[in-house]
This record gives C-alpha cells, sequence and structure tokens, in this order.
C-alpha cells in the first residue's frame, strides 16, 4: 500500500491491489485531483477516512457508439418534458448528487470537502455538470471530469423517474457531437450497463487515456 505525502505523484497504476485501492493520503488540492485524473486515478472514500485513490481493473467505460436507449426512453425524450443544460449550476447538481439516498448505501462518500474540492475544478474548467429541470425545478443531473476526449463520470442523481438517464444520455450526445472517445463510469453496476457500459482492461483503458488526455 502505497501512502502519499506531500510530493505530487502516485505510483503506477499496475501497483493497486485487487480492489483497484492504489494508495492512500495526500489532498484534494486541484493540481493533485488533475494529475490522478490524468493518470487513471479517482479519489473515493468515506467522510472521516483517508483519502483513498483507486484504479480498478477492469474499468467499466461507455463506448459512445454503444450506448443503449430504451424504446420506453425514446418516448420519455420525444415528449420534451425536461429541459437539459450543461454546466447551468454545478454546485446544486453535486450537492444533490451527496444527498440523494441510494438502495444499500448508508451514507455518501461525496463529503462538503469532495464538494468544495470539485466546485474549484469546476470554475477552472475541468469539472462540468448536466442539469436537469421540469417546470424550472431541478430534478436530476450528473458531474464529471473532462480529459479532453475522456470524460470521467463521477455521480448522478434523479428526483424523478428517468431524469438521471436523460441526464447520462444528453451528455452522451454532447461527447458524440465533440468527438470524445470514450465515458469513464469507473466500476460496475448493472444500472450502467443497462445503458450500453461495459467493463474493459485497465491496461486498454489508459491506453485510451494517455492517447487522449490533455
Amino acid at each position: 500500500m502505497y501512502y502519499i505525502t506531500k510530493d505530487l505523484v502516485f505510483p503506477p497504476v499496475s501497483e493497486a491491489d485487487e480492489e483497484g485501492i492504489l494508495a492512500i493520503g495526500g489532498d484534494l488540492s486541484p493540481e493533485r485531483l488533475k494529475l490522478a485524473y490524468k493518470s487513471g486515478i479517482f479519489p473515493w472514500f468515506n467522510e472521516g477516512e483517508p483519502i483513498i485513490w483507486w484504479s480498478p481493473d477492469p474499468r467499466m467505460v461507455l463506448f459512445l457508439d454503444e450506448l443503449i436507449v430504451s424504446k420506453s426512453m425514446r418516448n420519455v425524450l420525444n415528449r420534451k418534458q425536461f429541459k437539459v443544460t450543461l454546466n447551468k449550476d454545478f454546485r446544486a447538481v453535486i450537492s444533490n448528487c451527496q444527498k440523494i439516498k441510494r438502495d444499500g448505501q448508508n451514507g455518501t462518500w461525496i463529503s462538503n470537502e469532495m464538494i468544495d474540492a470539485y466546485c474549484t475544478l469546476h470554475d477552472i474548467g475541468i469539472a462540468k455538470s448536466v442539469e436537469v429541470w421540469q417546470d424550472e425545478v431541478l430534478v436530476g443531473g450528473l458531474y464529471g471530469i473532462d480529459m479532453g476526449h475522456v470524460f470521467c463520470g463521477e455521480s448522478m442523481f434523479s428526483k424523478v423517474s428517468n431524469a438521471s438517464k436523460v441526464a447520462f444520455i444528453a451528455l452522451v450526445e454532447y461527447l458524440k457531437r465533440e468527438n470524445y472517445k470514450l465515458l469513464d463510469c469507473q466500476v460496475y453496476n448493472s444500472h450502467l450497463e443497462s445503458l450500453g457500459c461495459r467493463e474493459i482492461d485497465r491496461e486498454v483503458f489508459m491506453e485510451i487515456l494517455l492517447k487522449t488526455s490533455v
């Protein structure tokens, strides 16, 4: 296990353990977070714990042309009951991701420290959000880190049925228009799989990331 000091450096991702844990410690400064994502690493830890840095193998991703939009979701989109915006209210999105209750989770890994750190990344143009509105009320959204031609998704929330899926689909459409190569979803879950995401070897993910990141 690697322990991060004040030095701005991470070990190679190949040193991560079977769970994907690479290192512990350090800080959430913009410089360290930028280096982490550029290196295929992300922080994930509970409040009160030291910062834990991850690089799982395999990696859950979406190749943009593999997005699955079900017939029922196409009907939802065609009804135009939602309005979608980009980067209109980043702090509201990440704050809602913090507060939303999730099945099987007693708390949240999005601490106030994390919110402040990612809002700083948003202020310098690296962290971005998608907002979903219904009758001018924020009902869903997601946020992540923009690495140039790979977008690293972090979290999403939904207050009404299908709102997070609308955000996800809107993000993929945006990424396709802008010629991105990949949407990083980090770790497997069945909801992501239903949208077309799949696991790939970390080595393959790193090859794509290092060829395209800024």
